[in-house]
């Protein structure tokens, strides 16, 4: 998602719209719930992930084989559809958020994908519902893109209930490049920074940041 005006694209407009030609076409539910989003929620469109970034999940959720997935921050279920396609057969996803008004569209979206059955939906604080998930390693993957403070908490909780070989993907780690201006201190920037540093230190796991959009980091536990 992008936040608080940024942009995601850090290449050239035509680079991307080539990248797009060049992936596996959106199909007619995730172009709808692109156009409703956008329709209905034009302040907050920008926190939907590109086409392409939700092709990029499907295939890692595939590639792990994972049965277990979280979501921390759905919006309008777009990144939800795309975790969920690529799930094994008898996988759940698990979808943290706050607003019952974002995810009720996503809720609508996810009956017509095929997928609800696969997809646990818990409104409330992210924070809560990772504490209350089994303190053993059994989430598969996670995607975490919602507020940005949140994210080094996040993070806390969900490593240690990743299984060995399992991935979380953060999006957003570049934050429209200003992780790099010493002057970009608001607390989202702040906590960037930190969990970026974090991460990048963690002798628990393998990192490698991406500069897919506004920045993807892919974290597997050892």
């Amino acid at each position: 998602m992008r936040h608080d005006g940024l942009v995601a694209d850090i290449i050239d407009s035509a680079i991307n719209d080539y990248v797009l030609t060049h992936s596996t076409a959106a199909d007619p539910v995730l172009r709808d719930l692109a156009a409703e989003t956008a329709r209905s929620f034009p302040a907050a469109a920008g926190m939907q992930i590109s086409h392409d970034e939700g092709e990029l999940l499907t295939m890692l959720v595939r590639l792990t084989g994972a049965r277990f997935a979280v979501e921390v921050g759905v919006f309008t279920g777009y990144s939800a559809i795309c975790i969920a396609r690529g799930l094994a057969p008898d996988g759940r996803l698990l979808a943290c958020d706050v607003s019952p008004e974002w995810t009720a569209v996503a809720r609508a979206y996810w009956q017509r994908a095929g997928v609800a059955d696969r997809i646990e939906l818990r409104l409330a604080p992210a924070v809560e519902t990772l504490r209350g998930l089994s303190a053993d390693p059994v989430v598969d993957f996670a995607f975490i893109d919602a507020d940005k403070t949140g994210y080094p908490d996040y993070y806390a909780e969900l490593l240690p209930r990743l299984r060995p070989g399992g991935l979380i993907v953060l999006d957003n780690v570049l934050r429209g490049g200003r992780v790099l201006d010493p002057a970009a201190n608001d607390p989202a920037d702040e906590a960037i920074r930190r969990i970026n540093d974090l991460v990048a230190a963690d002798e628990r796991v393998d990192c490698v940041m991406l500069p897919v959009r506004d920045g993807v980091t892919l974290i597997r536990k050892r």
